[in-house]
């Protein structure tokens, strides 16, 4: 079997399967955070917490009331999402016309508040989740986990479906409407505030379901999204504030960097993404898909 630059192959395409998923899971937070900010103008540092909560949510259904994986798969992103539905009632809609510090403090001290609720009840180590699809194929270079293929298209169907929503359909139009100009939208009898409430619970909600497809590859843990958020954070930065379909290609795109990174230099896996946000913001302060306002 070949070599490329003394690296055998099934490291190479292993390493690059870790770094597809990890970028599916980047790209799926991410464009929850964008959709969030663009729509609301809220940075949700809650982010992190609440894809927690939706692998929590779907280890707490199967483990105490016996739903199987594919149930909690749409029922705990439903349920998580109403819970962001009622933190954006009681708290983040005060916060809307104030400076985005208000909110990013107030979203920060709601994950710490969360994850230390979920630490001191279930401590800091991981909970397993049964592997839902186990086996797999092996394609000579390398072996492919079935489960872990899932992951990898279910997150990019979604986050294709979750654009065409927002930029190609009348529902998505009434949001990006209703950012630029409510009181306009507000003359054509369409409750806004309901449909930025909406808005907030779909981003918590894509979060979440990252969280259920996350829980049978890595433990469910209270602390699962704490290191994540930051690198999310980084990622929604060089895709563009706001910017769907940068939150997507960044997404995918630096998973497959940090993979390769961990290959080649393992060293600097750890920092290579926020070292290409500082390049971006020195070149194009406003992201690779944003646009400055």
């Amino acid at each position: 079997m070949f070599e490329l630059l003394g690296i055998a192959p099934q490291a190479l395409f292993g390493q690059l399967l870790v770094g597809l998923i990890n970028g599916a899971f980047y790209a799926m937070l991410s464009l929850g955070l964008a959709v969030i900010f663009g729509m609301l103008n809220v940075i949700n540092f809650t982010h992190g917490a609440q894809y927690m909560l939706g692998a929590f949510a779907a280890w707490l259904m199967l483990t105490v009331l016996n739903i199987p994986f594919w149930i909690g798969l749409v029922l705990a992103p439903l349920v998580v999402g109403l819970f962001g539905v009622v933190l954006e009632r009681l708290l983040l809609k005060r916060l809307y016309h104030l400076d985005h510090l208000y909110g990013f403090l107030m979203t920060f001290g709601l994950a710490l508040v969360i994850e230390g609720v979920f630490q001191w009840k279930w401590g800091s180590s991981g909970q397993p989740y049964p592997n839902p699809i186990p086996g797999g194929t092996n394609l000579g270079f390398m072996f492919l986990p079935t489960y872990r293929a899932f992951v990898v298209v279910a997150a990019l169907v979604i986050c294709l479906a979750t654009w065409f929503a927002i930029e190609r359909t009348r529902l998505g139009g009434y949001l990006r409407a209703a950012t630029e100009n409510p009181t306009l939208v507000r003359a054509f009898g369409i409750n806004v505030p309901r449909l930025i409430t909406l808005t907030y619970g779909l981003g918590v909600g894509l979060a979440a379901l990252a969280g259920v497809l996350a829980a049978p590859i890595y433990q469910v843990s209270p602390l699962m999204g704490q290191n994540l958020v930051l690198v999310v954070f980084a990622v929604v930065v060089i895709g563009g504030m706001g910017s769907i379909l940068g939150s997507i290609v960044t997404g995918f795109g630096l998973g497959l960097i940090e993979g390769l990174t961990k290959v080649f230099y393992p060293q600097a896996s750890s920092t290579v993404i926020f070292v290409i946000m500082a390049i971006v913001l020195l070149i194009k302060p406003a992201g690779l898909f944003g646009r400055t306002r």
